[in-house]
């Protein structure tokens, strides 16, 4: 039986070739693409996917936020991160979200073929150069005796955050949301009291610092 898989990248031409690449694979299958986290959240609750090559860095709804609502509604999914960024504070937020896999787009073909194949057998993969990060994170992490310091904000206010911050305006945010006009202003309130700032601008510093949203097309 073949692995059931849901490619989610902005990039067409990159969905396009591993589509193909993917297709050569006699134990796997490409069942859909999403351009932007809001769908691949769609079509993983439609699908049920085994598996989802997520992007992190995409428009409305990035990978983080993506991969949380998607092992929310379906958590038998395995999600592998497949993403150009090796920042400490990308494989991070990936893992705590529930990815099963991270793989950098630099890498060749084969290892995302392994990865893929590593945590539909219920076992996590990461690169090379990513498991050395992690590795590297841990041991620093041991002498400390601070509780971590979460996110202020909720996965509703994170959501909104990146929407503003990419430019929507509030009825444009609402209708991807899928409420009203007024609930998005009510977040968007709540979330600059919460974060102590008072611009788009300030906010849209912010959530590129905290990497809901990056500079990249």
């Amino acid at each position: 039986m073949s692995t059931r898989i849901l490619l989610a990248d902005d990039h067409k031409i990159m969905r396009e070739g591993l589509r193909s690449l993917l297709a050569e694979a006699f134990d796997m299958e490409v069942v859909a693409e999403a351009e932007d986290g809001r769908s691949a959240v769609e079509l993983a609750k439609k699908l049920s996917p085994d598996v989802v090559v997520m992007d992190i860095s995409m428009p409305d709804l990035n990978g983080v936020e993506a991969t949380r609502q998607i092992l929310k509604y379906a958590p038998r999914a395995k999600v592998i991160a497949l993403s150009m960024h090796s920042d400490r504070q990308f494989v991070a937020r990936m893992l705590e979200a529930g990815a099963s896999g991270y793989v950098l787009k630099d890498a060749a073909f084969e290892e995302l073929a392994t990865a893929i194949r590593t945590v539909v057998a219920g076992r996590v993969h990461l690169g090379p150069r990513i498991a050395g990060l992690v590795v590297e994170d841990y041991v620093q992490r041991l002498p400390e005796t601070e509780p971590k310091v979460s996110s202020p904000l909720t996965a509703r206010e994170r959501e909104v955050l990146q929407l503003l911050a990419e430019g929507k305006g509030t009825k444009e945010a609402a209708r991807l949301l899928k409420v009203s006009a007024k609930t998005v202003e009510t977040h968007r309130r709540n979330i600059m009291e919460k974060l102590n700032l008072h611009s788009i601008a300030e906010l849209t510093k912010y959530a590129i610092r905290e990497g809901l949203t990056s500079l990249d097309d």
